[in-house]
């Protein structure tokens, strides 16, 4: 039996796929066995636009939690509130990626996920590597992001470093 996810050939009776680890689909019985079809579908990428605007409204969200920390505090103070944001940046993308929503705020309402390549929930060094990994794909003039428009798994370079995908729901 071929996993309609990843397309490796598993055993017959096998409930998992031994390559991904996605459940595989059960098929009945019938009379001829060239008439099986498996009503699967595919495995569908989340798009540069769609993560462009989950990106902006979660950027949004954080600005407004994270820039009361810097407005209120003096130069001296700057690098502590600093610190402190990107702290929460970070736990924020990490723990609702790894949880059992897969998603940021955003991403949720998008309807998009983040997983790891064999379709299974992130770990917390996953998704640290991920956040952190953004910082290279931004401080290369963006190009890191823009990769997602133009790879076959519609992976930035983030998710690229992390072995990640951003899939829709």
């Amino acid at each position: 039996m071929h996993c309609p996810h990843c397309s490796k050939v598993n055993s017959e009776d096998a409930s998992y796929c031994a390559h991904c680890g996605r459940e595989l689909p059960r098929i009945a019985p019938q009379a001829d066995p060239a008439t099986h079809s498996l009503n699967v579908a595919p495995v569908q990428y989340a798009g540069f636009w769609r993560r462009v605007l989950a990106s902006l409204i979660d950027g949004l969200l954080l600005s407004l939690v994270t820039g009361s920390f810097t407005w209120t505090v003096d130069f001296d103070d700057f690098k502590i509130s600093f610190v402190l944001a990107v702290v929460v940046q970070w736990l924020y993308f990490a723990l609702l990626e790894i949880s059992n929503l897969q998603a940021t705020l955003c991403k949720m309402a998008i309807g998009i996920v983040v997983t790891d390549e064999q379709y299974r929930r992130l770990n917390f060094p996953r998704a640290t590597a991920r956040f952190f990994g953004k910082f290279l794909s931004g401080i290369i003039l963006g190009i890191g992001f823009i990769m997602a428009g133009f790879t076959q798994k519609k992976q930035a370079l983030h998710d690229i470093l992390a072995d990640t995908l951003v899939l829709q729901k």
